[in-house]
């Protein structure tokens, strides 16, 4: 691989075409995957905000649940925002029936933490491996992360919750970076690819 990595943005639902310009931004080629050989083609894959429930099931609609499962437990790169966050989970509090999640990090996440809809925010996140400053990170109906494991480093808080973990090639934030035009998460991010490939 050159230093150009492949990093596939789930398309189920969900804010696609942000990350696809925030990867490309950091020096990525970024394309949708929607399929499990779409999926097969990329070095490291985003699974964007948008609405967890419903992006669970679209995937084992789609034949989709089972491949993710298997690339993330191989050691595929993976970064959840949001919605993305929940479905790297292990365990999630309180999930709607139905609802499964890809796993991939040890942690518990509560959905809709932060509030609904009209109480979603924009705050300054200070964020472990980002240099520069904080970023700003855009809450809509986040999560927040409820405990971690052993392995997981908690990377950044807000309000005295976890807002971002990373687990050795999975990342996910509770906020959106790719709202922001601020790409230097999917920098972290892509460079996470960079050194597995």
């Amino acid at each position: 691989m050159s230093d150009t990595p492949l990093i596939g943005v789930l398309a189920l639902q969900g804010d696609v075409r942000e990350h696809l310009i925030a990867l490309a931004s950091a020096d990525a080629l970024a394309r949708p995957v929607r399929r499990p050989e779409e999926l097969a083609d990329v070095d490291g894959l985003v699974i964007p905000g948008g609405e967890s429930t419903t992006m669970s099931k679209l995937a084992v609609l789609f034949g989709m649940m089972e491949p993710l499962r298997e690339r993330v437990r191989a050691g595929m790169p993976v970064y959840g925002t949001c919605a993305g966050m929940i479905l790297l989970a292990e365990k999630i509090l309180d999930p709607r029936s139905g609802q499964e999640t890809v796993g991939g990090i040890d942690m518990i996440v509560r959905r809709n933490a932060f509030g609904r809809q009209n109480e979603s925010f924009e705050a300054a996140v200070e964020v472990g491996g980002v240099e520069g400053g904080p970023v700003d990170g855009v809450f809509i109906r986040a999560p927040w992360v409820e405990s971690v494991g052993a392995r997981t480093e908690v990377i950044a808080e807000h309000g005295g919750h976890i807002v971002a973990v990373r687990q050795e090639n999975a990342l996910a934030t509770s906020f959106h970076p790719e709202l922001t035009g601020d790409h230097r998460v999917h920098a972290l991010f892509v460079d996470m690819v960079r050194a597995v490939n």
